[in-house]
């Protein structure tokens, strides 16, 4: 049986594949092939023309006219802007087709009876090495008829098309801005709303990781004011499985929302000054045995480990507030995130979970992180040359380092304390590639049944994404 699953779930990737192929060809076939039929238009122009009722100058001005009409209204031109994309000439129409793949390799060590600790207590190895396929994903998205938004996109790093953003939406609506509905990233913090592509580091802070709600499926109006200069966003969501399902009474729903502003943004956002403030509303049901978890791994991937685990706790609701700042200053830049998390709970007596990360980074070859202001988030890196073996250029190569920590010990609570220190260095050879490294010293204290001790992780990420 293991067998067939594993055929199928290959078949299924084969098919998304062939889809995506398929549609390139299509899109490409429609922009870069000439038609041999004439259209009605032309045919009777020419007609008028051998009747001798047009000059031959009002003849080419008409079929001029007549072949930019057909431009604007049918056609798709290719193009490439890190990425492949195809837009109709009067922007109405515009797809874009792309992916990421990222194979990561870590290997984790620790203390002996440590490691036997955290395997009796999580049921997964902590120490070990190995390599995996951190994302592997493919996407179709863009904007048709100048209003309707849309995008589909799936993960196959774990062998099954796991859902990521899938959605449709409309924008440009007037006094609201834009509205969402599908499969996607709830309103919650900037480093949770950058993409995995543009992160500083391999994975995301401890307490992002620990308290963020993530992708789920709900509604979500938002826009931006103030000449881009700041964006706010608020959505409601059930919370979703990997194929963005749930069915319940009404007692497993998130209310989310963000807003943030941009105090400086100067210089083509080579200097820029990033606040915001986050809040999400967990509804749950202690009755219906409807339950919270925030459990983390010690900023690594590759282990199923979480040093920092609460197990399930019987819960009414929660509520979770993060503030987030950040600078860029030329080719320094600093990015903070303080959450916490205030859980109503009979059973485990109302705890409150907290974390927060401080990090800097700096590029030695002159770049800046590119800062979004309308988004609130940060983009691609462009080098100032791209590295290439014979013709010269070094890419783009940054230094960084995080502190990160996460209290889950509270009340009745035992989770633990977890902090890390991680080194980062990337080379971004060109923008759509880069290779990262990552040295994480992880420090577990305060949970139970586990001893206080830590771990080293080396680990190295190689990535492309178009």
């Amino acid at each position: 049986m293991k067998i067939f699953a594993q055929l199928f779930s290959g078949y299924r990737f084969i098919r998304f594949i062939f889809i995506i192929a398929l549609t390139g060809w299509f899109l490409w076939g429609t922009a870069g092939f000439a038609r041999d039929e004439k259209t009605a238009t032309e045919e009777i122009l020419d007609i008028l023309k051998e009747q001798g009722q047009i000059s031959d100058s009002r003849y080419r001005e008409l079929m001029e006219k007549a072949e930019e009409e057909e431009v604007s209204g049918a056609k798709l031109i290719p193009y490439w802007d890190e990425g492949l994309g195809f837009a109709s000439p009067d922007g109405r129409f515009e797809i874009e087709i792309g992916g990421r793949i990222m194979v990561d390799w870590a290997t984790i060590s620790a203390d002996d009876q440590f490691e036997a600790e955290i395997e009796a207590a999580e049921g997964n190895p902590l120490e070990g090495d190995g390599v995996e396929f951190r994302r592997a994903r493919l996407f179709v998205e863009g904007t048709v008829y100048d209003v309707v938004i849309f995008k589909a996109q799936y993960d196959f790093a774990g062998g099954d098309p796991e859902f990521k953003d899938v959605y449709m939406g409309l924008k440009k609506i007037p006094g609201i801005g834009h509205i969402k509905v599908g499969h996607f990233k709830e309103p919650y913090s900037i480093e949770e709303q950058t993409s995995s592509k543009y992160i500083t580091f391999m994975e995301r802070s401890l307490p992002v990781n620990a308290f963020s709600p993530g992708r789920n499926t709900g509604l979500m109006i938002y826009n931006s004011a103030l000449d881009n200069r700041m964006s706010w966003a608020v959505g409601t969501f059930y919370n979703a499985d990997d194929f963005g399902n749930n069915f319940n009474d009404f007692s497993d729903i998130n209310l989310s929302a963000r807003v943030t502003g941009a105090p400086l943004y100067a210089n083509d956002g080579k200097q820029a000054v990033h606040l915001g403030l986050s809040y999400s509303h967990q509804f749950r049901d202690a009755d219906e045995e409807t339950e919270l978890r925030y459990r983390v791994r010690p900023s690594a991937h590759i282990t199923d480990a979480r040093l920092a685990n609460t197990g399930h706790i019987p819960a009414d609701d929660a509520d979770i507030v993060g503030l987030e700042a950040a600078a860029v200053f030329g080719p320094f830049s600093a990015q903070a995130e303080y959450i916490t998390s205030r859980i109503s709970s009979d059973a485990a007596d109302d705890p409150v979970f907290s974390g927060y990360y401080v990090y800097g980074s700096y590029f030695l070859t002159g770049e800046s992180r590119d800062y979004k202001p309308g988004s609130g988030a940060f983009s691609r890196i462009t080098p100032k040359s791209d590295f290439h073996l014979t013709k010269g250029g070094t890419g783009a190569w940054e230094l960084a380092l995080r502190y990160a920590g996460v209290d889950l010990t509270d009340e009745d609570i035992e989770g633990g304390e977890l902090s890390d220190i991680t080194l980062g260095v990337n080379w971004h050879l060109n923008p759509n590639v880069r290779v990262m490294f990552n040295y994480v010293y992880a420090d577990l204290e305060d949970r139970a049944e586990v001893s206080d001790d830590n771990a080293n992780i080396f680990q190295t990420r190689f990535q492309i994404d178009f």
